[in-house]
């Protein structure tokens, strides 16, 4: 766990841990960091080539024998969208690390099915942890 952002708002590491191995399928050895808005950008642009910050970004090193790889959440997106969705910052936390986890494992939604089917586990992951529906209104 790494708060480069220094976001005191940011759930426990404790929560945070456990939500990501709420969405973890088999071990895995991973790293958290969370990041301004500058360090996100700088990072979106090298890695998607797309000139700005986003809530999280995934880097998958392996799936095999255990899942390694990066997360990176950028804590001024994600409240931002909280607040613009209405949710808590803490309940949007929750669903990015369920996300990005997710992605670490192979999971995407670059296709149709594969979206409806990443989106379905995640509603399953999230009501398990006591969360609401992070895509209720987005239909």
């Amino acid at each position: 766990m790494q708060n480069a952002a220094r976001s005191a708002a940011l759930p426990s590491a404790v929560r945070l841990r456990r939500w990501v191995r709420a969405a973890l399928a088999r071990d895995a050895v991973l790293t958290l960091r969370v990041v301004g808005r500058a360090e996100s950008r700088r990072l979106n642009q090298r890695y998607r080539h797309r000139d700005t910050a986003t809530n999280v970004l995934s880097f998958p090193y392996t799936q095999r024998p255990r899942v390694t790889g990066d997360l990176v959440l950028c804590a001024p997106v994600v409240a931002t969208e909280a607040r613009a969705q209405g949710k808590t910052f803490e309940a949007h936390v929750a669903h990015l690390i369920v996300h990005g986890t997710l992605h670490l494992q192979g999971h995407d939604h670059l296709r149709t099915a594969a979206a409806e089917r990443m989106e379905a586990r995640e509603r399953k992951i999230l009501t398990r942890l006591g969360f609401a529906d992070p895509y209720a209104g987005d239909k």
